[in-house]
């Protein structure tokens, strides 16, 4: 199977700030996800990368975008109200490129959370559901579940996509706020994986095979998600 094309643009956030996007569009797409980056990485990070293609060819399409500090070259993450304004902006055009195609939104780590608060904050036009490829739940090494009050008020299916070894999520936390959000929330673990998604080789498995893992998970997800 040939691999999806991927589609470059520019789109504005503002006045002031333009950022850039990569569309990923499978041949017959069947929902279109707005994939936010990390804080430490942009869109072209491997990892977004090889989700981007693996959802592709599961008939899902994915909007990329930069957060204007990446687009910057800066390692300092904007405010909250840029990055939501930022998600905002991605969403309208994803719903542009994609027309017709249900709307997912979320992303990697920091990306995930700026879409959850976006969405807390004042629901996003056409978004029909959440998912997270490792929710920031708390600093590492400071276990807390405050980062997750704001997801109270997101009334979507939420995906949450969470290594067992994910130092930014103790399990025991993460457990109890999936639980308080009810059947709204699903949460898929990856055995072995941390925050990155990477697994030990003496687990049995490799980074290859995860990304193949989250792909289902997400692909099965979503097709619950949009019968119910």
């Amino acid at each position: 199977m040939s691999l999806p094309n991927t589609e470059p643009a520019t789109i504005r956030v503002d006045a002031k700030r333009q950022i850039s996007t990569l569309l990923t569009l499978p041949l017959r797409p069947r929902a279109s996800y707005v994939f936010a980056h990390g804080a430490g990485a942009g869109m072209k990070h491997p990892f977004m990368e090889a989700v981007a293609i693996a959802l592709a060819m599961r008939e899902i399409a994915t909007l990329r975008f930069q957060f204007p500090y990446m687009e910057s070259g800066s390692r300092r993450p904007d405010v909250p109200p840029l990055c939501h304004a930022t998600v905002r902006a991605a969403v309208q055009e994803a719903a542009r490129r994609c027309p017709g195609l249900p709307l997912i939104a979320g992303g990697r780590s920091f990306g995930g959370r700026m879409t959850s608060q976006a969405q807390a904050a004042s629901a996003l036009p056409g978004v029909r559901g959440l998912a997270f490829f490792g929710f920031p739940l708390h600093p590492v090494g400071r276990p807390s579940d405050a980062r997750a009050n704001h997801l109270h008020s997101v009334a979507l299916p939420m995906l949450f996509l969470q290594g067992t070894r994910d130092e930014l999520a103790e399990l025991s936390l993460l457990h109890g706020v999936i639980d308080r959000l009810g059947p709204r929330a699903t949460l898929k673990l990856m055995p072995d994986a941390n925050h990155s998604f990477h697994v030990p080789a003496r687990s049995g498995g490799n980074d290859a095979q995860l990304i193949e893992e989250l792909a289902n998970a997400f692909s099965d997800w979503l097709l619950a998600a949009m019968s119910s």
